[in-house]
C-alpha cells in the first residue's frame, strides 16, 4: 500500500513551478487567491496539517501553536527570517522549524546597494521631474539637482552575516570604506579581503559613518537597535539604509530627525508596521529626503523559486526521517 502523502498547507501564492512540484510530492493545499490568512485560518491550518508553509507576513505565535493538531511536526517557512514564528513554543511542542537562508543574499545586497546610490544621488527625485505633471526640467545646469558623492565615504554595516558581507563587496567596488558592527569580528582573512574595520561599539561606529546600512535580523535584542539615542549620535550629513526589518529602527525617531534636518536622508525597503507606512516618511519621500520601497529587496523570480526549492528539500528530508538542512535552532536566534 502506498504511503500517504503529507498534507502541506501553504499560506500564500508561490511561483507556479514551486506549487506544481509541491503538488507532485505532497498533498499540497495551496492559496491560489493569495489572500493572507487571518488568525482563524492559521489555526484551522495547524489543526489538520502535517506541514505548515508560512511566509514572513503570517504570525505563527503561541496562540496559534497552542491549537496545533498532533500531526503538525514541521513548519517550513518560506522566508529567511523567522521572527514571525514563536520558535521556542514550536520546539517545546516537538515541532521542527526550518527557513530558507542564503538564497536571497545577492538579491537583497543588490537592493541595498541600489538604495545606497539612490538616496545621496537623488535618483528618484530626479526621475520624478521628468514624469510629473509640471515640466520641471529645462536642461542641464551646473547647480541643479546636486547630490552627494559616495566614493570615498565611510559605510557602516550593522550585521555582517551573508547579506552584510555581500553589501560590503559591492560597496568596496564603489570606493566606499567598509566598517561594521557585529556580535563578533569576522575571520581575519574575510576582514582583510573586504578591507573592513570592526567596531565592537555600535555607538562609536555610528558617530563616524557617512552611510549606515542595516543588515541584521530582527530579534528581541535588535528591536529598536537604532534607537532615538543612537540615531542622534550620527552626523547630520549621514544617510540610513534599511533592507533588513523595520523593527530594528525607531521609525518615529528617524522621521522626526529627518524632518528636523538632523539626518540627510534615508532609503527604506522595510517598515515597522508593515504594510502600513509612517505618514511622516511618506511626506518626506514626496519632498525628496527619503526613498521608500515596498519590501522589494528579495523580489526576484529566481530568488523566489530558490526559496521554494529550499522549502521542498526541507519538507522532503524531514518526511524521509532525516534532519532538514535548514533547521532553526534556539542558539541561532
Amino acid at each position: 500500500m502506498a504511503r500517504r502523502k503529507p498534507l502541506v498547507v501553504v499560506t500564500r501564492k508561490l511561483p507556479d513551478t514551486v506549487e506544481t512540484r509541491m503538488r507532485e510530492l505532497f498533498d499540497a493545499q495551496l492559496n491560489v487567491d493569495d489572500i493572507p490568512m487571518d488568525q482563524a485560518a492559521l489555526v484551522a491550518a495547524v489543526k489538520h496539517a502535517d506541514v505548515l508553509v508560512p511566509t514572513l507576513t503570517d504570525r505563527i505565535d503561541n496562540a496559534v501553536l497552542s491549537q496545533a493538531g498532533e500531526n503538525l511536526r514541521l513548519i517550513a517557512s518560506f522566508s529567511n527570517g523567522v521572527d514571525h514564528i514563536d520558535v521556542s513554543s514550536a520546539l517545546a511542542r516537538g515541532i521542527t522549524v526550518t527557513n530558507t537562508p542564503g538564497v536571497l543574499t545577492e538579491d537583497t545586497a543588490d537592493m541595498t546597494m541600489a538604495l545606497i546610490l539612490a538616496v545621496p544621488r537623488r535618483l528618484v527625485e530626479g526621475a520624478q521631474t521628468l514624469i510629473g505633471e509640471r515640466d520641471e526640467w529645462s536642461g542641464w545646469s551646473p547647480t541643479w539637482m546636486l547630490g552627494r558623492r559616495i566614493w570615498g565615504k565611510r559605510l557602516g554595516i550593522i550585521g555582517m552575516g551573508r547579506i552584510g558581507q555581500a553589501v560590503a563587496r559591492r560597496a568596496k567596488a564603489f570606493g566606499l570604506q567598509i566598517h561594521y558592527h557585529n556580535r563578533r569580528p569576522l575571520p581575519g582573512a574575510v576582514e582583510e579581503a573586504l578591507e573592513a574595520t570592526y567596531w565592537d561599539s555600535l555607538d562609536q561606529m555610528l558617530a563616524r559613518m557617512d552611510i549606515v546600512s542595516v543588515n541584521c535580523p530582527h530579534t528581541p535584542a535588535t528591536f529598536h537597535l537604532l534607537s532615538a539615542r543612537r540615531l542622534k549620535l550620527m552626523k547630520r550629513e549621514a544617510y540610513v539604509v534599511n533592507t533588513a526589518r523595520g523593527e530594528v529602527i525607531d521609525e518615529n525617531a528617524l522621521a522626526r530627525m529627518l524632518e528636523a534636518g538632523e539626518l540627510a536622508g534615508a532609503g527604506l525597503d522595510v517598515f515597522e508596521q508593515e504594510p502600513a507606512v509612517n505618514p511622516k516618511l511618506v511626506r518626506l519621500a514626496r519632498n525628496g529626503k527619503v526613498v521608500l520601497l515596498p519590501h522589494m529587496g528579495s523580489a526576484t523570480l529566481e530568488g523566489r523559486v530558490d526559496m521554494g526549492e529550499k522549502v521542498i528539500v526541507n519538507i522532503k528530508t524531514f518526511m524521509d526521517g532525516h534532519r532538514p538542512p535548514d533547521r532553526v535552532l534556539p542558539s541561532m536566534l
